[in-house]
């Protein structure tokens, strides 16, 4: 049986730092009422478009697995915060890498949108369509926030990861796993204003209202990553005691802290950073599965559970078997471009510019 393993993997992250209190100057809330309810002390703000923050994430990804872009089959991006809806958001990334003999697709399930990425290259590695693939979660969904709704704009921050998968004989990849949607719920989480049914002159495209009913979300986002960790260690007959690590989606601490305990797993057993960063929605996984590499969390071979949630209200849990190697071959010196401006100031032009759009609609 062929697997596919993951090679080399990077992450990017915007460098402007916004603080609860940097928050709290413009929306009514302060430090306390963030943490005690989401676990959150700050998130970064990009100031580069995705495609900037994929293409760094990207370049460490292959210099990691001591690859050149050119040796790509396949680039799978998974996210919801598109550059352009066309064309697609991975023939760009692409075209900068140079990537040119590889076929470019993108994946959007909200953040659950990197994991089924992974599920949709690792099957085409088993199938033998590709042997080398490229599988980036990122988002950079600040520019599509609603400022003035503090229950969504303290969630929320930017960021990109990647991993490269290669057709390995051992048994390495992704183990299990098990995907599924509680569409029922699909309404408890909505962007209104991206899509098609809002080009009707009424609203301009791209100003953002949040449908987000947090009490419903928590509660079926908790069974869904819940029952779906349960289901992939079944399948492989294994419990919570085998796994070396989880590396759950960072959405809010309070729901990693209820799937811990459903599963009985002990706090140093499960990865977070979500204080760091809040949800980035589909780069909260593999950014934490980066940063678990980096502070030597996983073990050579190690066993890892990748489970989540996302818009739709998607959900899923991945069980992955890490490879003997958790350093990277190679370091790249891709960098993003340097920002002349403070979190706070980003934040604060993209509140004047939704104004001003908000004015001039139609």
């Amino acid at each position: 049986m062929q697997y596919a393993a993951v090679t080399g993997w990077g992450k990017c992250l915007p460098p402007a730092v916004l603080t609860n209190a940097e928050l709290a100057t413009v929306l009514p809330t302060d430090d306390e009422w963030i943490v005690s309810r989401t676990g959150i002390k700050e998130r970064r703000i990009s100031h580069v478009r995705l495609e900037e923050l994929a293409y760094v994430a990207a370049s460490r990804a292959l210099a990691a697995a001591g690859l050149q872009a050119a040796d790509l089959d396949l680039i799978v991006f998974g996210t919801c915060s598109f550059d352009d809806q066309v064309p697609n958001q991975s023939s760009g990334l692409q075209l900068r890498l140079g990537a040119m003999s590889a076929a470019a697709m993108d994946v959007n399930t909200a953040c659950t949108s990197f994991l089924y990425a992974l599920s949709t290259a690792t099957a085409m590695i088993r199938s033998g369509v590709v042997q080398r693939a490229l599988v980036v979660g990122g988002e950079v969904i600040t520019p599509l926030m609603d400022w003035t709704n503090r229950n969504v704009a303290v969630l929320f921050g930017d960021g990109c990861a990647a991993v490269v998968l290669e057709a390995s004989d051992t048994e390495q990849g992704v183990l299990a796993e098990k995907l599924g949607c509680d569409a029922a719920a699909r309404g408890t989480l909505v962007i209104q204003g991206m899509g098609s049914r809002y080009a009707d002159f009424e609203r301009r495209l791209g100003v953002t209202d949040w449908v987000f009913e947090g009490q419903e979300i928590f509660k079926r986002a908790v069974v869904g990553m819940s029952e779906a960790s349960a289901a992939v260690l079944a399948a492989k007959g294994l419990t919570a005691a085998d796994l070396d690590l989880v590396v759950p989606h960072q959405a809010n601490l309070r729901i990693i802290e209820a799937v811990a305990r459903r599963a009985g797993l002990p706090a140093e057993r499960v990865f977070t950073n979500v204080h760091r960063y809040g949800n980035m929605s589909a780069a909260t996984v593999p950014v934490a599965l980066v940063e678990a590499l980096e502070e030597g969390r996983v073990p050579p071979n190690g066993l890892l559970l990748l489970p989540a949630f996302g818009a739709g209200l998607t959900w899923c849990a991945h069980l992955l078997r890490w490879g003997p190697r958790v350093l990277p071959l190679a370091q790249s010196e891709v960098q993003l471009p340097p920002c002349e401006h403070t979190a706070l100031e980003l934040v604060k032009s993209l509140i004047s510019r939704r104004a001003a759009a908000v004015g001039t609609a139609v």
